[in-house]
């Protein structure tokens, strides 16, 4: 357990705890904190610590038009040589003229270090702890040396908009040392003010960028402080309390001013307060809900007392820890609220910890499958405030697309391709020919706005969103070309960042219709007209999307029994391809239903199974996106045998996903994914345990989200449900899928009359703000 010091005791519950036995060597063995805007990692060294610190806004490059001016004209030549079979000439002429100008838009950057240099600290150390505490998001660093204790906390406080570093100790000389800012050869201004506040002032790389401000203020109790160019050196303190500020130009035009007036707010408070203020505001979300899987399984039980790390690696021998299963998933909803809050930036990549000036793929929000898979587990796990982000960041790419559409394709409405950044750009992105000419990005995007009302229904939020759907799904009216049969299909576009064979061998990627864009597009045009409907606007439109909706084609199953990924039954160049995008109508989408579609359905399992038998799954996110597959098809065993996979295989030593590198999506795609087991949320059914493993035979959850509304709170053992408390927030009917019929009652014990002519459905009436209790009943 933590040392006893003055400081107190860590009490931590094991079950929400990360800890270590030794301090991170490298970056992907640090610790995350983050409060939406600011996020650092933690090293937990001794001598000296670095604390490696982002702020979501700091991005390198500035808004432009990227547009092709030659885009226009040639996109009907390359949709008939498309039509015509020419895909090699096709490709040539979309490379030359559909291709941004220039090709690549802004990208995330780094704030910089902050160094903490204690003197005295080169002896042997002792009883060595680094951990981190999920439920109260801090970090902590326990240590003795030279027989003194020592503690270190670290939190990203959302309350006060600060990182704060605190450290105490009960040697009586207390800690000496120094503290700098540096952001390696890119710094551009480093200075102080008085003894106790260093600055450094930079813009993004060669100035091109966001600028920003950050300060490091150090307050001590019991010792002095005194400034060196660009140190702050503390001497004999008992207790030191380091605060980082920072604030940017993109939210701020005297950034400077912003990120003295934090320094200012918090400096009125104590550690205790500041302390107290981060827990309570982090409290209110993270613990609205909760898992509890509980093992029989001695292994699992003795693995709790391991440090993380060593759980980790021993699920190479064993795949039985149920309790690492549990803890990775707390860890998702730990890791949302840390990079994606109300008035923040959305998750990009990275989620918003990187160490690099360029990081890989520029860190920037990858909108054919990334994005939206950060955003998996945020209603269900009630964390629907983090969705908000998305919303914002669409706001601003719609002018941005409304461009791209007229100048790019001679359309209305809103397009955007398969990456935007911070400014909201919409143009296509790189030149690589599997990704770059996919224009469903906003398309999809715009689907997660809907989800968002499916879960609380809030008429402000939809009334804000219907402008960015409409244009969405209006672009596709004018985009969507027809082929001889009458259906309607996107062209050009690309099923994303797969190749296909044609018949003489050579590899294609252009394309007309790919199944994963009619999918999209399915739920897009019913989200629209169902939205239309609510808000009693644009009626006449919604015929238009309901006219298209019909001459969309369905999905096609393939000679090997697979779903067809493009319009015609090509084999692909790599059979084990990382994307999995003509399988979207299954997950996330609910065009494909198990008990529905049983055709469709099996022809889901057979595209998996041949891409896990072709090495498929291979990244951490493709392989949280199997999960979630093999969850819809009722497949729990399997599912769970990927989970463990994803830990074993594609997770990091501070359980950070693998792409490799570090990609934050397969964590959040792996949480999605443990709640799909438990609860399939889709059609107007809410179904419970529906591909539970044996792995999980008995727990408990709490908290969890429906759409319609509803909160449940539920508990299993040996695998059969024993209770459901279902709350009703909007007061809507509600329908619950589970083996046997379910018996109701009310909050008085009453008995609520319910029907259904499926036995495996249950459907009663709700009030608004009414809790409702549920037993399985053989009557």
């Amino acid at each position: 357990m933590p040392l006893k010091n003055h400081a107190g005791t860590s009490e931590a519950s094991e079950e929400n705890l990360l800890w270590y036995c030794h301090p991170a060597v490298e970056w992907n063995e640090a610790l995350p904190i983050g409060n939406g805007r600011l996020g650092a990692m933690v090293f937990g060294g001794i001598a000296q610590e670095r604390l490696q610190i982002n702020e979501d806004s700091i991005w390198h490059g500035l808004p432009r038009d990227r547009c092709n001016p030659d885009a226009l004209p040639a996109v009907p030549v390359i949709r008939k040589l498309l039509a015509d079979g020419y895909i090699p000439e096709a490709e040539r002429l979309a490379m030359l003229a559909l291709s941004g100008v220039p090709e690549h838009p802004s990208h995330y950057s780094l704030a910089g270090d902050l160094f903490i240099e204690l003197d005295d600290h080169e002896g042997t150390l002792a009883e060595y702890r680094r951990e981190l505490d999920l439920d109260a998001a801090v970090c902590r660093i326990f240590y003795s040396q030279g027989g003194a204790k020592y503690c270190r906390e670290y939190i990203s406080s959302a309350a006060d908009q600060v990182i704060v570093c605190h450290m105490s100790t009960d040697n009586p000389s207390g800690m000496s040392g120094r503290i700098r800012l540096c952001r390696d050869r890119f710094s551009t201004r480093v200075g102080h003010d008085g003894d106790s506040n260093l600055w450094l002032e930079a813009g993004s790389l060669e100035g091109d960028g966001v600028a920003f401000t950050m300060f490091a203020q150090v307050k001590t109790q019991g010792g002095k402080t005194k400034a060196f160019g660009q140190f702050v050196s503390f001497e004999q303190a008992q207790e030191i309390t380091i605060t980082i500020s920072i604030a940017t130009s993109f939210r701020h035009a005297d950034h400077r001013a912003m990120a003295v007036s934090y320094l200012e707010a918090v400096s009125v408070l104590s550690w205790d307060d500041i302390l107290n203020r981060h827990m309570c505001e982090h409290r209110f979300y993270f613990r609205r809900c909760d898992l509890n899987f509980k093992s029989s399984s001695e292994r699992s039980l003795t693995s709790r007392s391991l440090p993380t790390d060593v759980r980790l690696a021993a699920l190479t021998e064993n795949g039985d820890d149920v309790g690492l299963v549990e803890l990775y998933f707390h860890y998702g909803r730990y890791l949302l609220l840390g990079c994606s809050r109300p008035e923040s930036l959305p998750a990009n990549l990275q989620g918003i910890w990187n160490e690099h000036f360029v990081p890989p793929w520029g860190s920037k929000y990858t909108i054919n499958i990334n994005t939206e898979m950060n955003y998996w587990p945020a209603e269900k796990a009630n964390l629907g405030e983090c969705h908000l982000p998305l919303l914002d960041l669409l706001e601003r790419m719609l002018p941005n697309g409304q461009r791209v559409a007229q100048k790019m394709y001679g359309c209305r409405g809103f397009v955007a391709h398969h990456n935007t950044d911070i400014w909201g750009d919409c143009a296509p992105v790189d030149l690589w020919m599997p990704a770059t000419f996919w224009p469903m990005g906003a398309a999809w995007l715009c689907l997660h706005l809907w989800e968002h009302w499916q879960y609380s229904y809030n008429r402000e939020f939809l009334n804000r969103a219907w402008p960015l759907m409409r244009e969405a799904a209006l672009f596709f009216l004018d985009f969507l070309v027809p082929l001889p049969d009458g259906r309607l299909v996107t062209s050009p576009s690309s099923s994303p960042e797969n190749t296909y064979l044609l018949p003489n061998g050579q590899g294609g990627c252009l394309c007309f219709g790919p199944s994963m864009d009619s999918q999209i597009l399915h739920a897009l045009f019913i989200a629209c007209i169902e939205a239309s409907s609510i808000l009693e606007r644009d009626g006449e439109l919604a015929k238009s999307f309901a006219d298209t909706l019909a001459r969309l084609p369905r999905p096609q199953i393939g000679q090997f029994g697979q779903l067809m990924e493009w319009p015609f039954d090509y084999e692909e160049q790599e059979p084990g391809h990382r994307h999995i995008s003509h399988l979207f109508a299954l997950y996330p989408g609910e065009q494909i239903s198990l008990k529905n579609d049983i055709e469709l359905a099996e022809a889901c399992r057979t595209t998996l199974n041949k891409r896990l038998a072709m090495g498929g799954g291979h990244t951490g996110w493709s392989k949280a996106w199997i999960i979630n597959l093999w969850a819809r098809l009722g497949e729990g065993n399997t599912a769970w045998d990927n989970i463990i996979d994803l830990l074993r295989k594609s997770t990091l030593p501070n359980l950070f996903d693998n792409h490799p590198p570090f990609q934050i999506d397969g964590n959040f795609g792996g949480t999605a994914g443990i709640l799909e087991l438990l609860v399939r949320d889709t059609r107007g059914v809410i179904e419970l345990l529906p591909a539970l493993p044996s792995a999980l035979s008995e727990g408990e959850a709490r908290g969890l989200r429906a759409k319609g509304g509803f909160e449940l709170d539920f508990a299993w053992r040996a695998g059969n449900l024993e209770w459901l408390n279902l709350k009703s927030f909007q007061g809507v009917s509600c329908t619950i899928g589970y083996g046997s019929k379910l018996a109701v009652t009310d909050e008085s014990g009453q008995r609520i009359a319910t029907n259904s002519p499926d036995v495996y459905l249950t459907s009663f009436s709700t009030q608004k703000g009414f809790s409702y209790h549920l037993v399985p009943t053989d009557s």
